[in-house]
């Protein structure tokens, strides 16, 4: 059976509907970064997602190919996430999504190194015939967080994070965000085929 990182790292993909504190460790991810409203179609940010797919499944069929990656094992793709900020601005302004500066990445197992990284974009682009030059190897270490699950349309994020600050102001946290640490979420519902209100997506922002 393939390795499926939600069902395997509940604690880090499936948190309940109420604010929890999680230290996430290091993990490393195929990574496209740019700006602007991730709502326009055929926009930046939709061509994004494309290349996230395209490497990250030129690496999950490596097996079927010439190519036999060192530790290699079955595994399910994990879902698209964003960390997203906007300059001049502590956390995300929803009425601006013009304004937004975003990286938009897709986990990788361990078994991919930078070398096999590289590997699986010189494949793509050889395959596939398009340009995957934004793509990158990118390790993050997130640290200390305060996350929940979000059920409902992406503009109702904002009575979540509300709920969430008030859990860190009780537990006297504080939100603890640099040029380095931003506002993330996970995507685990496909909003082309799942209602507005049905959507689930974990948010997470850096504390201390």
């Amino acid at each position: 059976m393939a390795f499926d990182y939600k069902k395997e790292y509940k604690e880090f993909y499936l948190p309940p509907q109420k604010p929890t504190i999680a230290d996430i460790p290091p993990m490393c991810y195929v990574a496209v970064r740019g700006q602007g409203d991730p709502n326009i179609p055929d926009g930046e940010y939709k061509a994004a997602l494309e290349m996230l797919y395209g490497i990250s499944f030129t690496i999950k069929m490596s097996y079927k190919g010439s190519r036999q990656i060192d530790g290699y094992f079955p595994y399910v793709v994990p879902p698209i996430e964003g960390l997203w900020w906007q300059e001049g601005c502590a956390g995300i302004d929803y009425a601006h999504k013009e304004a937004f500066q975003w990286i938009s990445m897709i986990r990788l197992p361990d078994f991919v190194t930078e070398e096999v990284f590289t590997w699986a974009v010189h494949e793509a682009e050889s395959k596939k015939h398009r340009d995957f030059s934004k793509v990158y190897f990118f390790p993050y270490h997130e640290g200390l967080c305060v996350q929940c699950m979000h059920v409902g349309s992406y503009d109702d994020e904002p009575a979540t994070i509300s709920r969430m600050n008030a859990y860190l102001s009780e537990n006297d946290y504080s939100l603890d965000f640099s040029d380095s640490r931003f506002h993330h979420e996970i995507y685990l519902s496909d909003p082309r085929r799942t209602a507005p209100e049905k959507l689930r997506t974990v948010i997470r922002e850096p504390i201390r």
